[in-house]
């Protein structure tokens, strides 16, 4: 983050709660009135406070969520140009990634009912295909954090990022093969693996501001990541980035990229105008003691 407020911490010792401001903005051309599904919006979760909220638009448009607990925004569109915008003002209490290295694997029979499906195959991650390779490089490791973080380890360095190398319908045996992709790719062969060990993995999409991190040339983007469910708990891991980050904003959760499509179109849409934003919002500037 370049001008935002840095961690700090409370005098018990807690951490401060980290403001943000993320949005985004699209353009789109239609030839004729379409329908889309927008997932941009901060997931409701603990710890996440949306201060403040706005979507610019001249769409009809309205929210639900998803049987995964996701926000998604429906619209519909005029045929034209149409511009959306969107902006949020996002506390998170616990800014920074947790690191467990000890937490152990919970065994399969052990998992509870409604996790059980984060192990199964799904669209774009194939454990069924890459299993061979899985149990190849990592069931020989000791089960838990250690080995997860081994196939991010794997993944982070036997997949290029390359931008344009994938396309919607890439799966994670096709990334496996070609050795290059973009973030999702890598999160999508990351679960892949888990999965074949029969760990469970979920893929999540969202913010990730510049904090604490050398800054780049590359525009700002969404960013995959996933996380796995260790000793009862779901941890997050990141094989494009593989590095401990502050400030991860989730907007959406599910068994792989199909489950959280960024926008859903009913109709010809065309891409016009992209653009994401992250960054730090500094408190206000306390008043001065009365004297």
């Amino acid at each position: 983050m370049t001008d935002g407020a840095p961690l700090t911490d409370h005098r018990d010792g807690r951490p401060e709660p980290l403001r943000l401001a993320v949005g985004c903005t699209f353009g789109l051309e239609s030839v004729q009135p379409a329908s889309a599904i927008m997932q941009v919006a901060p997931r409701p979760a603990p710890g996440v406070s949306i201060r403040s909220e706005r979507w610019g638009t001249d769409a009809d448009h309205h929210c639900y969520m998803d049987h995964y607990g996701n926000r998604c925004e429906r619209f519909r569109l005029g045929a034209g140009a149409t511009q959306i915008d969107y902006e949020a003002e996002v506390e998170l209490t616990h800014a920074a990634d947790v690191i467990e290295p000890d937490a152990p694997e919970t065994p399969v029979e052990s998992l509870p009912d409604d996790v059980l499906s984060f192990v199964m195959p799904s669209r774009f991650c194939l454990p069924d295909e890459l299993g061979h390779e899985a149990w190849q490089r990592f069931g020989d490791l000791t089960p838990g954090w250690q080995r997860v973080q081994a196939i991010v380890d794997y993944v982070h360095g036997h997949l290029e990022f390359m931008p344009g190398a994938s396309n919607p319908w890439t799966t994670a045996a096709d990334v496996y093969r070609a050795g290059q992709g973009v973030c999702r790719d890598f999160a999508h062969l990351a679960i892949t693996f888990c999965r074949a060990l029969n760990i469970p993995a979920r893929y999540v999409f969202g913010y990730i501001p510049d904090i604490g991190v050398p800054p780049t040339d590359e525009p700002m983007d969404f960013a995959a990541w996933f996380e796995a469910y260790l000793d009862g708990q779901w941890r997050t891991f990141d094989a494009r980035n593989n590095t401990p980050r502050i400030g991860r904003v989730v907007v959406g959760r599910g068994r792989d990229a199909v489950d959280v499509a960024l926008v859903t179109s009913f109709g010809p849409l065309t891409l016009t105008e992209f653009t994401v934003r992250a960054d730090g919002v500094r408190p206000a500037a306390a008043p001065p003691e009365e004297r």
